[in-house]
């Protein structure tokens, strides 16, 4: 079972790098947005040797969409994921606050977690691969 350390260290030997780590997952950075802030859906859990990924819709995108439709969105994109034996963990729906007033909702995203436990860090890090290489969010198009 590998440490978070030894998770740290094969994901940047692989070329990907690392956004942060909390307990013992590890968070791959995704992408810069707009603002050049990195985006982490795509996680390494060490110990139990796994890659999860989350996928969302955001209401913004669909603000006619009932939260069952929103969910369903978010899980059309990984039909990929399901095919090669990823297996869905949980759902949320996170709040994006508006940074001056907190009791205003600027958005919200509708996120579904999907994981694959893998048999050691050589086959976690062509997950990861392959999980990057998934759309993370629901487009109107």
């Amino acid at each position: 079972m590998p440490t978070p350390a030894e998770v740290k260290k094969a994901l940047i030997a692989a070329g990907f790098e690392v956004f942060r780590t909390r307990g013992d997952v590890v968070h791959v950075a995704e992408r810069a947005r707009e603002n050049l802030i990195m985006d982490s859906g795509v996680r390494v859990h060490a110990g139990e040797v796994a890659v999860g990924l989350v996928l969302r819709a955001q209401r913004s995108d669909f603000p006619q969409d009932p939260d069952d439709a929103m969910f369903e969105r978010a899980r059309g994109l990984g039909v990929a994921a399901r095919e090669r034996g990823y297996h869905e963990v949980g759902t949320q729906i996170t709040r994006l606050p508006d940074p001056s007033d907190e009791e205003r909702t600027l958005d919200s995203w509708f996120e579904v977690s999907f994981e694959k436990r893998v048999a050691g860090l050589d086959e976690a890090m062509a997950e990861v691969g392959f999980a990057l290489s998934l759309e993370k969010a629901a487009s109107r198009s």
